[in-house]
């Protein structure tokens, strides 16, 4: 990994205790203000490579950010013994050899969906090539989109593009930051997209032989009954997190924040008692705002 200065989103502990990082992000937050009436495009650019190496580049800090936040273990055996019934069992299988796939941006079905994702988010507009300057209009990191799924693999690209398909009006209401009150300094859309996915992974500790956790059990009962279900509250976890973000007036610095708290709305939604279907969820009805 390449040396890289001080990055300009606060570690999780610099929350919680003022040190010299912050203090040299708040300096570097107030310079790079008084320079974005100047040039906004590297500005930009910028926060998309500062979200993107922060949250899904060293996979460290990530490991470290939902180890402080993430799940607790079931305390009853009871829990860690449960059976999973067989369409629970064939679709968790499923999803997790889908979180096994890493992007590879040499393998043409790779490259088509890069293209459908493009056309859904910009259908009026062409892309000029897979490597393109374009690429950072809908938040990637810079000119190649390939080297941010690094952190999470091609599921972050599938869930962009199920988004893009199946709510196409919340998908292009959230990527063009239309209502509400916006910050100068607005999340890159889609670098926040594969941070969704690796939160709810976690969070759903999708990645053991089975959750051992209660939001993971109570996604499992959601999954017997929508095959679709994990993009479905992807999608909902997404309009959960902007909508937290415009209730919170936060800027790019809060984004940690915002994510932390929106991992904690999605965890009670998902262990209410009438909560039997993904379509139950009281953020589910987000989707069509």
């Amino acid at each position: 990994m390449k040396l890289r200065r001080r990055k300009c989103i606060p570690s999780c502990a610099s929350h919680q205790r003022v040190d010299e990082d912050e203090l040299y992000c708040n300096g570097k937050k107030r310079q790079e203000e008084s320079a974005c009436s100047h040039n906004s495009t590297p500005v930009i650019s910028h926060l998309a490579q500062c979200f993107s190496n922060a949250m899904v580049g060293p996979r460290a800090w990530i490991g470290g950010f939902f180890n402080r936040s993430g799940n607790k273990k079931f305390g009853s055996d009871k829990y860690l013994d449960y059976t999973l019934t067989p369409i629970q069992e064939e679709r968790l299988q499923s999803l997790q050899e889908r979180l096994g796939v890493p992007f590879d941006e040499t393998r043409i079905e790779h490259q088509e969906a890069l293209r459908d994702l493009w056309s859904a988010a910009f259908p009026n507009v062409e892309l000029k090539s897979l490597i393109s300057e374009q690429w950072k209009d809908m938040g990637w990191q810079g000119a190649n989109p390939s080297t941010d799924f690094r952190g999470c693999g091609l599921i972050s690209l599938e869930n962009l593009l199920f988004f893009a398909t199946t709510y196409p009006v919340t998908f292009r209401r959230l990527l063009l930051k239309e209502g509400g009150k916006r910050a100068q300094w607005e999340y890159p859309f889609a670098v926040a997209g594969i941070n969704v996915s690796y939160m709810l992974i976690q969070m759903l500790d999708l990645q053991s032989e089975k959750p051992k956790c209660l939001p993971g059990l109570n996604f499992l009962k959601l999954f017997e009954e929508e095959e679709d279900a994990f993009d479905v509250l992807y999608c909902i976890a997404f309009a959960m997190m902007d909508a937290q973000w415009l209730a919170m007036q936060a800027s790019y610095m809060e984004f940690n924040e915002v994510l932390l708290v929106t991992k904690t709305q999605l965890e009670r939604e998902l262990s209410l008692e009438d909560v039997h279907r993904i379509q139950d969820l009281p953020a589910y009805n987000m989707l069509f705002h």
